[in-house]
């Protein structure tokens, strides 16, 4: 067993913009803290992007602290151009994150400590900064007549880009950028495609402000206050009306219908009577909070959510939640990881014995 200061967990945007600050208020990697991320390479949750989304129609990417990302190529797929720059980023800092490696578990440790069981050893902590995003959550809605479907499934995480299906008839479930950037892209090589979502869309006209930006966030914000599963900021914003929006209502391939019923062998049907034939069934449903390994701790409310405050835990002041609810945007992850850091400076200089103010 190895001790730390800090533990880090997971280097996307916010483990790495929460390395990047313990390490310039005077941590040490791998004598004060730790950083453990499962996946194979840097570059977090984008490195498994599909290929066909190039960085030039990547949306709100923000640099991490203290270095910007210059020059790259907007026609270069998104995953090795991020990829690329966190690798750099990593050892421009000297953050040592180790990798791969699986958390599987945090737990309460002897003399105040959490013990981070991982597939690198067991480490015993003071503080722990979690910043486990949510890809390796995918959420998968389950529909009567699911397991009978005899067609292909796939759910954006796993999303093989555009010439995948060709000549197919497709039909894409969900409501989000994701589900309509799909859809967008897919529909000149398939041979038919259908829209469906649980609730209408809102296409938000104009440009989305600062202002709109704080609004909408403080409702997530409120709803992980309240210890409630987070939703996206998208969710509350709507989806912008950009110019492929428009085309594409205008070509009928953003027709909406409402959520199918059941799945068929062959395809979807509503209760009405109303059917359609498909071979894939694409969905674009979103993600939840990858946190499983946090259960020990017992964390969530009734809500089924974490109650946070800021970036702190309510339950256990000693664990951070960055990447998560309002933090869940690049820009968000950046100021969260400044946050966590700041407060967990603050718990360690409290003298030992006495208990943590919640």
């Amino acid at each position: 067993m190895r001790e730390v200061e800090v533990a880090v967990i997971g280097a996307g945007q916010a483990g790495l913009a929460a390395a990047y600050h313990l390490r310039r208020t005077g941590f040490e990697p791998e004598r004060d803290f730790v950083v453990l991320d499962h996946s194979p390479g840097p570059g977090g949750a984008w490195q498994f992007r599909w290929p066909s989304l190039t960085y030039g129609r990547v949306h709100g990417m923000h640099a991490l602290p203290g270095r910007e990302l210059t020059g790259a190529d907007p026609a270069r797929p998104s995953s090795e151009v991020i990829a690329e720059y966190f690798t750099d980023y990593e050892r421009a800092f000297d953050l040592r994150v180790r990798r791969p490696v699986d958390v599987t578990a945090v737990r309460e440790g002897a003399n105040g400590r959490l013990l981070v069981e991982s597939s690198d050893g067991t480490w015993a902590t003071k503080a722990l900064i979690n910043a486990t995003g949510t890809w390796d959550r995918p959420f998968w809605p389950r529909y009567p007549g699911q397991e009978s479907f005899r067609g292909r499934q796939f759910h954006t995480a796993r999303y093989p880009g555009p010439e995948a299906f060709a000549g197919l008839r497709v039909v894409v479930v969900g409501g989000g950028a994701s589900g309509t950037q799909h859809l967008l892209e897919l529909a000149p090589y398939a041979a038919a495609t259908t829209w469906v979502t649980r609730r209408p869309p809102v296409f938000r006209e104009g440009p989305f402000d600062e202002d709109a930006g704080r609004a909408a966030v403080a409702l997530v914000e409120e709803r992980v206050r309240q210890g409630l599963p987070p939703k996206s900021v998208v969710s509350v914003t709507g989806l912008p009306l950009n110019d492929a929006i428009r085309q594409g209502l205008a070509d009928g391939v953003l027709d909406r219908l409402p959520m199918f019923d059941r799945i068929t062998p062959d395809g979807v049907e509503w209760k009405d009577g109303r059917r359609v034939s498909a071979d894939v069934i694409l969905w674009a449903t979103g993600f939840r909070p990858a946190v499983d390994h946090l259960a020990p701790l017992r964390l969530r409310e009734p809500g089924g959510g974490i109650r946070v405050e800021g970036t702190r835990a309510v339950v256990d002041p000693r664990v951070h939640l960055v990447g998560y609810g309002p933090s869940a945007s690049t820009i968000g992850a950046n100021r969260a990881g400044r946050a966590a850091v700041r407060d967990i400076r603050r718990l360690l200089a409290e003298p030992a014995g006495e208990p943590v103010a919640a």
